[in-house]
């Protein structure tokens, strides 16, 4: 979920995963604060997999300090209120976990089958168990590489074959080259911080 406050408006946008780097407009002007949800966290009202790659939904404005889900008017949350806000999603049910995907991504058998647990999987993260596992490693390296460590021990570090593969997951997930990354002149995404949150 993202807030935007820009010329005097403010909204509430929700957006899925990513499976490639994109750009986003963020004017100087304007103020954005995130929140960030561990894999598996979901909202039933809006699939994961069909808000993936930029199918942001911004949800409709109530009045200038409001906006509209599920029927009810909701206060836009601030980074003070954050944590309160995403309690009162969850009791209502409009933000759930699915328990399993943790165990599943661990590969702990779940008692179901290997194909239910793919569906299940990408119904909860609207990603494959490939997927996340090629973008938690660009995000390693990255960190890696944001911490001065040399390409070819990054290649080795977060498990690529060789650069080139090292340099393709980059370009793919972060939009950047190994070494741009390792400059540090460019404002990365928030989901590749150099440190974990």
């Amino acid at each position: 979920m993202v807030v935007t406050r820009l010329e005097g408006r403010v909204s509430l946008t929700v957006r899925g995963p990513e499976t490639r780097a994109t750009m986003a407009d963020c004017p100087a002007q304007g103020e954005w604060f995130g929140v960030l949800f561990k894999l598996g966290t979901f909202m039933p009202l809006m699939r994961s997999g069909d808000l993936r790659d930029r199918n942001d939904v911004t949800l409709p404005n109530a009045t200038r300090r409001s906006f509209w889900l599920d029927g009810s008017a909701w206060d836009f949350p601030g980074f003070e209120n954050a944590e309160t806000f995403v309690h009162r999603l969850t009791r209502r049910g409009l933000i759930q976990t699915d328990p399993r995907v943790e165990g599943v991504m661990r590969g702990e058998l779940q008692g179901i089958t290997t194909r239910s647990e793919q569906r299940r999987l990408l119904w909860a993260t609207g990603l494959t168990r490939g997927a996340i596992h090629q973008i938690e490693r660009a995000r390693r390296a990255t960190r890696l590489l944001r911490r001065g460590r040399p390409i070819l021990d990054v290649v080795h570090e977060a498990g690529y074959y060789d650069q080139a593969h090292l340099t393709r997951s980059l370009q793919r997930f972060v939009g950047q080259s190994p070494a741009r990354v390792a400059q540090g002149r460019e404002q990365l995404s928030l989901l590749y911080n150099p440190e974990p949150a």
